[in-house]
């Protein structure tokens, strides 16, 4: 059988949520940057053109149509070069999530995404309706299919009837949210979609972050018999470009694709362009995502410089490290606020990571602030023991300093409590939960570790007596995370099971965990709703993060069967 060579470039590129004009700008030069590279076709992310998700910029009418005029003025400056471009279609009152195939000034067609989806962070039943159809085109002497994301995810699908239509290319376009490994599960789609299809598939995907989540980009070309033959790099702009052979499709049926050109321009293809990046190792691709999701909250609304409350502790070095590594050591500034309860140990930890990563450092008592507070405070106190309300009034002094610095000076403060914490409610509302992006959020504390490891592996920065002593908040005397909290090791799997599984208590159990252990455990849980509704967002780096994937009513009487 004859075949074609067409040479595609995948444009793995970083858009931003409503910025049309920007968007577009971005889209143009790699549009420019493929056709100087003589692609014949280029193929942007999902929703490119107005970023992704825009969420309930979807129920403004204005913007639907400034993002059909902002397509309009593009389309006119494409010549020479077919483009497949993520957009919000409209149809008298429906929208649609779509994609525009463009050549030589106009829109030769277009493909509205099929299967919504609607689970996890996805919401895209509350805005789009269906696309009924799933045409093909033919560039040349190739017919080809256009889809989008979860359309690829399904086997009986648009990708199926594409390819009964004799498509020999698939362009499945993307904008897939990351999570630890969720590169592999993608991967094992498109190549299961490849081989029952005899189709070569191209998968674009987004990079970048947007608010809680991040996009791992690792756009990659499947060939007809399931082999990733080229991939693009994790959390990168780039333009992957790929020669492939493309077998020629004579059959009726396809003789009803919608025509683009009759044939591709004579260029120089004796040498096959294939790019080829092999993975990341699991902890670094982690480490990567926190960065990239850091760096783009951070530069796309606006803020310059980030600010964080130093203990001398693992996750506070972890946020600081990342920061210093996202932003550069210019725009971090650590701020060390010790209390009778701050052990001398602490301080010099906090300031050798701050030293180790050439950071502003700022040390701060707030002992005579605290004694201040138990002053005007002993009156209503007097008669009562101490409990958590005198601990609790140092995380909020805390709070309060790392906020007014904000509001003086234009900082982002990044708070510093893991998803252990978050889970069981061992954070202190308006006192440690105080900032504006809670990096590590979603990051399990025993993962806080492998990460604070794998960054001293590129260079030490983290003092080795942070990662080996014992976690405390150094509130009271001689206090351990322990006190309150099950071991590390045994509670993150817990959570795990709970929190991201939905198993119940039986189901726990029966993995071999103690009894009162799970119980007190998922107690927790239920009853720190509340906080976690008032906590900043967070990078998701695991399958179900809290706040967009996880949505549970704070008022909430249920504890399973057995009242637990």
């Amino acid at each position: 059988m004859e075949k074609e060579i067409l040479r595609i470039a995948l444009a793995q590129i970083n858009c931003t949520v409503g910025d049309l004009s920007g968007n577009s700008s971005k889209i143009l030069r790699y549009i420019q940057m493929a056709k100087d590279s003589s692609a014949d076709i280029i193929a942007f992310p999902e929703l490119a053109l107005t970023g992704y998700p825009p969420e309930d910029l979807l129920l403004k009418p204005s913007f639907i149509e400034d993002n059909l005029s902002t397509l309009k003025e593009l389309v006119k400056t494409v010549d020479g070069i077919t483009v497949v471009l993520g957009f919000v279609d409209k149809i008298g009152k429906d929208i649609f999530n779509a994609a525009a195939i463009i050549y030589n000034g106009r829109v030769c067609g277009t493909f509205q995404k099929t299967i919504l989806p609607n689970y996890g962070v996805f919401d895209e039943k509350r805005y789009f309706s269906s696309g009924k159809n799933a045409p093909v085109f033919s560039l040349g002497k190739v017919i080809f299919g256009v889809n989008i994301c979860e359309d690829i995810w399904h086997l009986e699908g648009p990708t199926k009837d594409q390819a009964k239509a004799r498509a020999r290319l698939i362009i499945n376009i993307n904008a897939s949210p990351y999570y630890a490994g969720k590169v592999l599960e993608r991967e094992a789609i498109i190549r299961k979609q490849a081989r029952l299809n005899r189709a070569y598939i191209t998968y674009t995907n987004l990079v970048g972050g947007q608010d809680e989540l991040v996009f791992d980009g690792q756009s990659m070309v499947v060939d007809d018999l399931g082999r990733v033959i080229a991939r693009a790099e994790a959390f990168k702009e780039e333009l992957l470009i790929v020669d492939l052979k493309i077998p020629e499709s004579k059959s009726v049926r396809a003789r009803s694709a919608i025509r683009i050109i009759d044939k591709l321009a004579s260029k120089d293809k004796s040498v096959t362009v294939i790019k080829e990046t092999g993975l990341l190792d699991p902890v670094a691709e982690i480490y990567q995502a926190l960065l990239s999701g850091l760096k783009d909250y951070v530069t796309k609304n606006g803020f310059k410089k980030v600010i964080i409350g130093l203990s001398g502790g693992i996750d506070s070095s972890l946020v600081v490290a990342i920061a210093s590594d996202a932003l550069g050591k210019d725009n971090v500034i650590g701020v060390f606020m010790p209390t009778r309860y701050s052990s001398s140990e602490s301080e010099i930890d906090a300031r050798q990571v701050a030293g180790n990563l050439g950071i502003e450092f700022i040390a701060l008592s707030i002992e005579q602030t605290y004694k201040m507070y138990l002053v005007v405070l002993e009156p209503l106190f007097a008669g009562t023991q101490r409990n958590i309300a005198e601990e609790n009034l140092q995380a909020r002094i805390r709070g309060n300093i790392l906020m007014a610095l904000s509001n003086k000076f234009g900082w982002l403060v990044l708070t510093t409590g893991n998803k252990s914490e978050m889970s069981t409610g061992y954070a202190t509302l308006y006192g440690d939960m105080a900032g504006g992006f809670a990096v590590i959020k979603d990051v399990p504390k025993i993962m806080v570790y492998k990460l604070s490891r794998y960054r001293n592996s590129l260079g030490v920065v983290i003092p080795e007596r942070v990662l080996t002593k014992e976690p405390t908040a150094e509130l009271k005397p001689d206090q351990k995370d322990r006190d309150t909290l099950p071991a590390y090791e045994e509670l993150d799997p817990i959570l795990k099971a709970y929190v991201e599984e939905d198993k119940d208590a039986a189901n726990i159990i029966s993995l071999g965990f103690d009894s009162q252990t799970v119980s007190k455990v998922i107690s927790m849980v239920d009853k720190s709703e509340y906080k976690r509704r008032q906590s900043p967002p967070g990078i998701k780096i695991t399958p179900k993060a809290f706040g967009r994937d996880r949505r549970m009513p704070i008022t909430n009487k249920y504890r399973g069967q057995n009242g637990i």
